[in-house]
């Protein structure tokens, strides 16, 4: 059992100014496994107000030099690396990811962003000079951004944390952290992380909250200036009006309905193994997998058959066992979602062909078993809303000006994939498919890339420099040339 009585605010434990908590609950087991304070807007104004002092202390962490500044971030992915075990015990007994795909993107993979960024802050200048087009030179200087609220979801809490923090903080930024109310006991083993790495008070900052309010206090916070956030459209289309009400810059990564595209010419025995991850990782709870799955006609029962019988043999169960490979959904409501689109999708004709139910031998825990559904089209409602669960449909396409087509045919645009024995011919489709990201014959998220989607997928990029730049600002300072703008001589009359 988890118990924490406080908040991590200014750099200290603190007593919070409501006596509301919040009960975690076991995914797998539906057992109560932790309880910590549950922040109201007070709690926010404090951690905003601790991290815009930490930010305007003219000899404070935006001050620091870039080197300094990396080094007290290796300390801390140190303190995040050697609580890797236990982050990923904590994320997968909270949201049911399996521990096996935990362990790389909660345990391993925070350490490494906070290297990356500290690194490349380290490279790169934090200002140049350029001569002027007009005459002398101006000296363009990054600067950061300021108090960043980052609001990040339950499916990848610290990856998805890590996105943010890691580039805020190598930026100069400070930050107030608000995790989801599902995934709030690895936010306070960050936190305890963040005290052992000894960083300035105040610089990252951790308030819970239930529901929207504290997240929308966040937003709208005059000394919040920039919000990051990771989450559904529905929230990010909010968040981004008022952003553009208040004129604050934003990063929105949002919901998606990417296509998987197979090729005629695709190999299906050495596919399928990669198929898993790029369609149903973390069980189906990733914004960025291929759900809609686009089969040639000559070869569709084929890939309904394959596809099935992938679904079929996945190991489901406990989260926390190592055979695991499909956990179950992070709350009761995402399951009664998830039943209610596979009952949509069996109304709207759609033939489930593997899955469609609850998994008879585990009695409790949210578990849906992964679902596949044949004899569906691109305008059924399973093939258009983003699901979040093990639910993929499989569609028909006649030549590949129809699969581009139909991959493009949908409100979001994040991720994608592309599968064939020719790479040159997936990647000329790939260039082809309208979204922010897409792989061939497999997908992987690089670090040092920018990740982010396009239409209803969001605003802004993620990872790579991209990332970094997104939490500076931009600063001109123009110099005359030689001489400018001093007061000649004049000659005697």
């Amino acid at each position: 059992m988890y118990e924490y009585d406080r908040l991590f605010i200014g750099g200290e434990w603190v007593a919070p100014a409501s006596p509301q908590t919040i009960n975690v609950v076991c995914a797998s087991t539906e057992e109560r496994i932790g309880v910590v304070p549950k922040g109201i807007r007070a709690d926010a104004d404090a951690a905003v107000a601790a991290a815009r002092l930490a930010f305007d202390d003219p000899s404070g962490w935006a001050h620091w030099p870039a080197q300094q500044r990396a080094a007290a971030m290796f300390r801390l992915a140190d303190a995040i690396e050697a609580r890797s075990a236990e982050f990923t015990h904590r994320v997968s007994s909270q949201n049911g990811m399996p521990v096996r795909i935990g362990r790389q993107t909660e345990g391993a993979q925070p350490a490494m962003l906070l290297r990356y960024y500290a690194d490349l802050s380290a490279d790169l200048p934090a200002e140049e000079t350029r001569q002027s087009l007009v005459s002398g030179s101006t000296v363009v200087r990054k600067e950061p951004v300021g108090v960043v609220a980052a609001i990040v979801p339950w499916n990848f809490p610290q990856s998805l944390t890590m996105f943010k923090l890691a580039p805020a903080l190598a930026a100069g930024c400070t930050v107030v952290l608000k995790p989801s109310s599902e995934t709030v006991l690895d936010a306070f083993l960050l936190a305890e992380a963040v005290k052992e790495a000894d960083l300035p008070p105040g610089l990252v900052n951790v308030v819970t909250g239930s529901g929207r309010d504290v997240g929308a206090h966040l937003v709208s916070h005059p000394d919040v200036d920039k919000v990051a956030f990771t989450g559904s459209t529905e929230a990010g289309r909010t968040i981004a009006e008022q952003c553009g009400r208040l004129l604050k810059p934003v990063t929105l990564e949002l919901g998606g309905k990417s296509a998987g595209i197979l090729l005629d010419d695709v190999d299906l025995s050495c596919t399928m193994k990669a198929m898993f991850g790029a369609t149903l990782l973390n069980n189906g709870q990733t914004c960025f997998i291929s759900t809609r799955i686009l089969a040639p006609r000559t070869r569709y029962p084929e890939v309904v058959d394959a596809f099935s019988a992938m679904a079929a043999a996945l190991p489901v169960g406990n989260a926390l066992e190592e055979r695991t490979l499909i956990g179950p959904v992070a709350t009761p409501q995402q399951r009664d979602t998830v039943e209610a689109y596979i009952a949509k999708g069996k109304a709207e004709g759609g033939r489930i062909t593997a899955g469609g139910g609850r998994p008879p031998h585990l009695t409790r825990g949210w578990f849906i078993e992964p679902t596949v559904f044949a004899d569906v089209d691109n305008d059924t409602t399973i093939a258009r809303e983003e699901i979040f669960g093990p639910v993929l449909t499989v569609i028909p396409y006649t030549d590949d000006a129809e699969a581009v087509r139909i991959a493009n045919d949908s409100a979001y645009g994040l991720g994608g994939t592309v599968w064939t024995a020719d790479p040159e011919r997936g990647l000329d489709i790939a260039r082809r498919v309208h979204t922010g990201s897409v792989g061939v014959n497999g997908f992987t998220l690089d670090p040092g890339s920018p990740f982010g989607g396009v239409k209803a997928s969001g605003l802004g990029r993620e990872l790579g420099p991209e990332g970094l730049a997104a939490y500076q600002q931009l600063k001109s300072v123009y110099l005359p040339s030689s001489g400018a703008g001093v007061p000649q001589e004049r000659s005697p009359r």
